[in-house]
């Protein structure tokens, strides 16, 4: 593979990296608690339903707006996933917002398995339920991300490998903890896929901004995909200028040992 296959395969690992974290703590609370046969089966039917999504939304997109259309729509989402996820970055990076925390997310779903009382069916209506909804939510995410890395860079099967890769890589870091993955550095993560989503979106965004010029073709970019090395030194040193701004002493910075933790997304 080329240097370019290489950083989308990636950037798309590491982008979904984060959401199937997310994703095995809510399976891991409703299988350690209440059944993991409906569990694995909320699961498998969530990966179904996504991998129907997926093939629709790639064909739909694929075959019915132009290039430039395709990468203007495509960027402009790619950069709101982006901003989003980077402003809770820098939020968090300066003391204003909680950290998020898997062991507390874990900790929360088996208090709310424990609370729902017991199955009488053969199938535990609320592990299958919760594990569905969590990993389906997750999933969309991910769908989201390959369809979008895949399509701009016409190359959706290595979008799809480093996706798959970064669900294998956590179910075995998973099975082998047997526990909340709360030791990978989420936030970090976090960090880095919102510099990702932010840097890819602007360079697709921009370059569908061709359609609406004559003969509706894409902008090229000075130096082409090495732009994207740029754009995310320019976020990354943006995101940090707006870090320092924040940490203020109004932003009382987290004592050690103290209870400061994100339960929700």
């Amino acid at each position: 593979m080329d240097a370019a296959t290489w950083g989308l395969v990636i950037a798309t690992f590491v982008a979904c990296f984060v959401e199937m974290v997310e994703a095995t703590t809510i399976v891991m609370a409703m299988g350690f608690t209440r059944s993991w046969k409906s569990a694995l089966l909320g699961t498998l039917a969530a990966l179904g339903v996504l991998a129907v999504v997926t093939a629709f939304a790639g064909y739909a997109l694929a075959n019915w707006l132009p290039e430039s259309a395709l990468q203007l729509a495509i960027g402009g989402l790619l950069l709101i996933f982006g901003l989003q996820w980077l402003r809770k970055a820098i939020l968090r990076s300066s003391g204003r917002k909680a950290v998020h925390d898997e062991a507390a997310i874990y900790k929360e779903e088996v208090a709310a398995a424990k609370a729902a009382g017991e199955s009488t069916g053969s199938v535990d209506l609320f592990s299958f339920m919760v594990s569905f909804k969590g990993v389906f939510l997750e999933g969309m995410e991910v769908v989201f991300i390959v369809i979008t890395f895949g399509l701009n860079a016409k190359n959706v099967p290595a979008a799809s490998v480093g996706a798959i890769a970064a669900v294998v890589v956590v179910l075995i870091i998973a099975v082998a903890a047997r526990r909340p993955l709360s030791m990978i550095n989420e936030n970090l993560l976090k960090y880095g896929v919102g510099l990702l989503l932010a840097s890819f979106g602007t360079f697709w965004a921009v370059e569908g901004l061709g359609i609406f010029r004559a003969g509706h073709t894409s902008l090229e970019w000075p130096g082409n995909d090495l732009i994207i090395l740029a754009l995310l030194a320019a976020w990354f040193v943006l995101s940090r200028i707006f870090i320092a701004v924040l940490r203020t002493p109004a932003s009382r910075p987290v004592a050690s040992g103290e209870a400061y933790v994100e339960v929700k997304k």
